[in-house]
């Protein structure tokens, strides 16, 4: 019997220390998470400003975007400024990573012109530009 009560106190006492009674690193809160370095974009189908998801899409200062074709049929993505063209993207393929400049941008498929979307990437503090 002592020794089903010792062992019991002795799992109740590592229950205690394991948990860390007063871990400093608990006080400052939790870690601020870091968006994904990557963004999606999926050009879904031929829907007018439907075609792109997410669409208006809001991206991070200094994230990636690569545009992904979800279709089956093969489509483009053209900025409205002619700063970004993908190229071609045959169904399941992805576009080259991009980076894009802080501001909103407005794209469509040049194959498809109805196809259209926007994406908005906010500057360093946060907020758009």
């Amino acid at each position: 019997m002592r020794l089903v009560f010792a062992a019991g106190l002795a799992v109740l006492a590592l229950g205690i220390f394991a948990c860390g009674g007063s871990n400093m690193s608990d006080l400052n809160g939790p870690t601020p998470s870091t968006p994904p370095r990557n963004f999606r974009i999926d050009i879904a189908e031929i829907n007018g400003p439907h075609s792109f998801f997410p669409s208006p899409a809001t991206v991070g200062f200094q994230q990636i975007v690569v545009w992904r074709n979800t279709d089956t049929v093969t489509h483009n993505v053209v900025f409205d400024d002619k700063s970004v063209d993908t190229g071609r993207l045959a169904p399941g393929t992805l576009s080259q990573p991009i980076t894009v400049s802080p501001g909103t941008w407005t794209y469509h498929c040049s194959i498809h012109p109805t196809m259209v979307g926007s994406v908005t990437v906010q500057g360093s503090t946060g907020a758009p530009y």
